[in-house]
């Protein structure tokens, strides 16, 4: 009998591990490694603010996790997606003889997508919130500082902006562009979007006579 009891239990216990590996999973697994993994970069931005703090970085980006993990992306019906791939191709045109302009217009348009897909905080151009940021860094921990840095480029005084900084900003805020455009859940492999996003992602952005 007490052999029976003992096989009982450790199948128990077994049922019990199983169940919180498929509960935790890779997305929602917790503690240093779980936190660097999921936000990768991200991770180390935040622990940067913190001054090394490792425990207060993790605390905070555990609390986002907290708040905006459950988060579940509105879909963009396919007529959508066109309008705003068409609408960056323009962008990238226009920033060829205006690109202070095209930055600003872009940091606009990424906003309002982001909106359309439900993550908070105001498309406004001056209205962009912390929390903004902060729910896109837990789905898109990958793609999220492109968008920050050029939203700080498109909201500076554009007298100290170089071109090339300009250039930058908007190249790399459109990985971030291109993963609310199509959908796909974060990677870390590099992979670039494809299809109508990847069209126009060798569009040159060399202003008008910049000899290259």
């Amino acid at each position: 009998m007490s052999t029976v009891l003992i096989v009982i239990a450790l199948a128990v216990v077994f049922v019990i591990v199983v169940a919180a590996v498929l509960y935790i999973g890779p997305g929602r697994a917790s503690g240093r490694s779980g936190l660097k993994r999921r936000f990768g970069p991200e991770y180390d931005r935040v622990l940067a603010r913190h001054d090394g703090d490792s425990k207060a970085a993790e605390r905070e980006l555990t609390e986002r996790v907290g708040r905006h993990g459950e988060l579940r992306p509105e879909p963009l019906p396919a007529e959508q997606r066109e309008q705003y791939v068409a609408m960056w191709a323009g962008l990238q045109e226009r920033f060829v003889d205006t690109p202070r302009e095209a930055v600003v217009e872009a940091d606009r348009l990424l906003a309002r997508l982001a909106a359309e897909r439900g993550y908070p905080g105001g498309p406004e151009h001056e209205g962009r919130s912390d929390e903004h940021f902060e729910a896109l860094s837990v789905h898109h921990p990958y793609q999220v500082d492109g968008y920050r840095r050029m939203h700080r480029v498109a909201s500076a005084d554009g007298g100290g902006t170089s071109t090339e900084e300009l250039r930058e900003a908007l190249v790399g805020a459109r990985e971030l562009f291109d993963r609310l455009i199509l959908g796909h859940p974060d990677r870390r492999d590099g992979q670039r979007g494809s299809g109508a996003v990847g069209r126009n992602r060798n569009f040159s952005l060399r202003p008008k006579g910049s000899g290259v």
